[in-house]
């Protein structure tokens, strides 16, 4: 039992989850690529308007398949914004590439396109613009430098399943893009992910790659005799169990979307005017961007004013939380020649900002209540 009245997040059944899983177990293929897995992947494939979806275990293990397709090696050099989630660096630098920090634009927190040419070295080999907040990056500029120096791009969609920048489904920029499914996700299933992949000529090797570096996907489909080890690869997919209850979710993907924008929105309605009293900024979400109505945050006025709000909304019973430490000033990205004066954005960004509950079946009342104590606190 929590000890929150409120909590920062929960995870909630919106429609045939639990049917489905029991569907998965009697049909008797519980493992990876059953029959729900395929209908995830043409869900996301019809919906999203990509070429390939694939289901993995986590966005960490998608970012890490899109590492090994893009053959990193040791001393390549990789752009990932410091204000982000480690494994935005890590999957990359656990194929021997150097992190380059890139600092954060302070309207939507994204990377900041402007800064990407000056950290760009011959041994450059992806961009990672992560959508942070589901609010899409620059992805004209960013496309613009990778197509000019032959750099791929590597969206982190974690955040943003259904956003859109400037009409275009946020993942679709890319050549791949990474989504997760974690419990703290818009659509969960608890542990989760997907690869998409917007060049086919990817296909067959992101398939070999999730199948432990064998060709078993094309001996189910009768394309060869036997399968074998033919490459790199490690266990990326899912349980089919995962994949029922993640369907379930996506079939209910406007209730859902409708659900977390009413609760963005009632959000910034009702604390605009405090905000503006006190020196604290809402999210901006610039015109050409459709959110994915992910999170409602709030960039308090100073380090000491965010801690302020977390412990009087915590005296309520109403958790609320701060990220990322920036990956520039900690221990590991300071051994891949992070420096203090990097990223003052992001170091800033991470003093200061606070993220409010925000989950799909927060109640309007309980909503009322989050409101009612942010209003009490003087920032």
């Amino acid at each position: 039992m929590s000890k929150w009245r409120i909590p920062f997040n929960r995870a909630s059944l919106v429609g045939n989850e639990l049917r489905y899983v029991t569907e998965a177990l009697e049909a008797g293929h519980v493992s990876g690529d059953g029959g729900f897995t395929k209908k995830c992947h043409e869900f996301l494939e019809k919906e999203l308007g990509v070429a390939k979806a694939l289901l993995t275990t986590s966005c960490t293990h998608a970012l890490e398949m899109a590492a090994l397709l893009l053959d990193i090696q040791e001393g390549d050099e990789v752009i990932v914004p410091s204000f982000t989630f480690v494994s935005t660096a890590n999957a990359f630098v656990l194929r021997g590439a150097i992190p380059r920090f890139c600092d954060s634009r302070p309207d939507t927190l994204n990377l900041d396109e402007c800064k990407i040419e000056g950290l760009i070295t011959a041994r450059t080999k992806a961009i990672i613009p992560v959508h942070y907040a589901g609010v899409g990056c620059e992805m004209d500029g960013i496309v613009a430098i990778a197509k000019r120096f032959g750099i791929a791009v590597v969206e982190d969609n974690a955040h943003g399943l259904f956003g859109k920048f400037k009409g275009r489904y946020l993942g679709t920029f890319g050549a791949f893009a990474a989504q997760s499914f974690h419990e703290t996700k818009n659509f969960s299933c608890g542990e989760g992910g997907a690869l998409l992949i917007n060049d086919p000529s990817y296909f067959e090797r992101a398939e070999i790659i999730r199948e432990k570096g064998t060709n078993r996907s094309r001996f189910f489909r009768g394309e060869v005799d036997k399968y074998s080890w033919v490459d790199l690869g490690s266990s990326y997919l899912p349980s089919d169990i995962l994949a029922a209850f993640l369907y379930a979710q996506m079939e209910h993907r406007d209730e859902i979307q409708s659900r977390r924008r009413r609760i963005w929105e009632f959000y910034d309605a009702n604390l605009v005017g405090w905000a503006n009293q006190h020196g604290v900024r809402l999210p901006i979400v610039p015109e050409g961007c459709d959110q994915a109505y992910h999170m409602f945050y709030l960039l308090l006025p100073s380090f000491e004013a965010r801690q302020g709000l977390i412990a009087h909304l915590g005296a309520r019973g109403i958790l609320s939380v701060f990220h990322y430490l920036p990956l520039h000033l900690s221990e590991m990205g300071q051994r891949w020649g992070g420096r203090n004066s990097d990223c003052p954005v992001a170091a800033e960004i991470s003093d200061r900002i606070i993220r409010l509950p925000f989950y799909n079946d927060l109640t309007m009342s309980d909503q009322e209540v989050v409101v009612s104590a942010v209003l009490e606190f003087h920032a």
